[in-house]
């Protein structure tokens, strides 16, 4: 059982999805499936089940993650110790983050932590949603994550990241898709693809909001885990949603983007940390402050 089948599994149980566990590992997703096979013909037991919309972890899957994880952290610490041989090692730093709103930004935040503070072993969570994050960081579960405003926790703190401006997506046929603008009362009638409630997903939270002062509460006819399958259903018909600018960038032919009419929408992206963070923690916040400095408040209204 050689650890690069292991660290394949660890990424689809953090990801639940072929195709991004193998983004990350840098591979084809092929190969990851092949990893995935090999460890269950060893184990003589099925780690994953697979449907067409979904992956989720066996019993034998959910028991053996955490010892995955125990033998890729101890690989890359080996690792570490022998490319870094010299360099104090200030400590291991978590950082939290949830599906293709962040994911841009990670792997130069990667690059800059192992050039400008070689002393933090930086290890990424997928899949932490922003209403979570909060209660994660300050139980030490996570030592950075990406979250939201407003922040409720007395002893952390957060910096703005990013400001991401609410969008109207539905698909290219769509009756609106043709507006430049699409007014949210015109979303009524219509049926709603969303984040699920017990994620503690702010674009959820952000999407019921909206609709409840215009007056209605949205028709919901099918919920997903990520932006990428809310994106893909959108884009196939089976309904509308409200997303936000960071997510833009995910390929999904069929879809339209569109802003909200009236003054621009905002949600605050930040990064939030424990106020007294140790070490290896201070050391990568000076690294993120360095790459991606506090960008300047929009006009239009922020959702705090």
């Amino acid at each position: 059982m050689d650890v690069k089948t292991l660290e394949a599994f660890v990424m689809l149980a953090e990801e639940l999805h072929f195709t991004r566990a193998a983004e990350r590992l840098g591979v084809a997703q092929p190969l990851v499936s092949q990893w995935i096979r090999k460890l269950e013909r060893e184990l003589g037991e099925p780690v994953v089940g697979r449907t067409t919309r979904a992956v989720k972890l066996t019993a034998a899957g959910e028991a053996a993650l955490p010892h995955a994880r125990q033998v890729v952290e101890s690989a890359r610490l080996m690792t570490r110790a022998v490319h870094q041989e010299g360099v104090p090692l200030l400590g291991s730093v978590t950082l939290g983050y949830a599906g293709a709103s962040s994911r841009p930004w990670l792997p130069g935040i990667a690059r800059a932590v192992r050039r400008d503070a070689p002393g933090a072993d930086l290890r990424l969570r997928s899949m932490v949603y922003a209403g979570a994050a909060p209660s994660l960081v300050a139980a030490g579960d996570l030592d950075i994550a990406f979250g939201r405003r407003p922040l409720t926790y007395s002893g952390l703190g957060d910096r703005v990241f990013e400001y991401e401006r609410v969008l109207v997506g539905v698909s290219s046929d769509h009756r609106l898709a043709g507006q430049e603008q699409i007014d949210i009362r015109e979303l009524a009638s219509e049926p709603w693809v969303m984040f699920p409630a017990q994620q503690g997903s702010s674009v959820r939270d952000m999407g019921l909001r909206l609709a409840n002062r215009a007056g209605f509460t949205p028709r919901l006819v099918q919920e997903a885990p990520d932006s990428y399958t809310i994106l893909g259903l959108v884009a196939a018909g089976v309904g509308v949603t409200l997303t936000i600018s960071s997510v833009a960038h995910v390929e999904t032919p069929g879809l339209a983007l569109r802003p909200l009419a009236g003054p621009a929408r905002y949600l605050t992206a930040t990064l939030l940390h424990r106020k007294k963070p140790n070490r290896a923690t201070e050391a990568v916040l000076e690294v993120l402050a360095a790459l991606h400095p506090e960008p300047e408040r929009p006009e239009g209204i922020v959702l705090d």
